[in-house]
């Protein structure tokens, strides 16, 4: 098994800030429609020194096993940046501890980080939360026209 493997598969025993945060100030979420995998991540802010930080990021995914990894590892890497800092990281710098991506699965680093790019581009969410859908999955659930997804090129 290669060194990528064995990263991927200690991120999926002990994944990083998945599920819901029904406090969020910001939800994003993108689908692939090439591979069918989609993602949701939520992020709350903080001020810190007179800035608006990313204080909690958490993520739910309908993909594959490096997706998952990805956005677990993301989630911690996002922790302190200011939105700014945030929108500038790269697929490949959301991989962190993984390292760059194998050719078949760079799509997955995409996916993350449109979730995350989503998220900073809309706006706060000020719906309150009892009005979000709790999953990824009751939202797909709901009549077309209430999910966003930001098809990767």
């Amino acid at each position: 098994m290669s060194e990528f493997e064995d990263k991927v598969r200690d991120a999926l025993s002990n994944p990083k800030n998945q599920g819901e945060m029904s406090d969020a100030d910001s939800i994003g979420t993108v689908g692939s429609p090439d591979c069918g995998d989609m993602l949701r991540m939520w992020l709350k802010f903080t001020e810190k020194d007179g800035q608006k930080v990313i204080d909690r990021a958490s993520f739910q995914s309908f993909g594959c096993q490096t997706a998952i990894a990805v956005a677990s590892m993301a989630t911690e890497l996002l922790k302190g940046k200011t939105a700014e800092e945030a929108r500038d990281l790269s697929a490949n710098e959301l991989t962190g501890d993984l390292g760059p991506l194998p050719p078949m699965k760079i799509h997955c680093g995409q996916l993350v980080e449109g979730a995350l790019k989503n998220a900073l581009d809309g706006s706060p969410s000020d719906t309150p939360s009892e009005n979000l859908a709790p999953t990824l999955s009751s939202e797909m659930q709901k009549p077309k026209g209430t999910i966003k997804i930001v098809p990767l090129d």
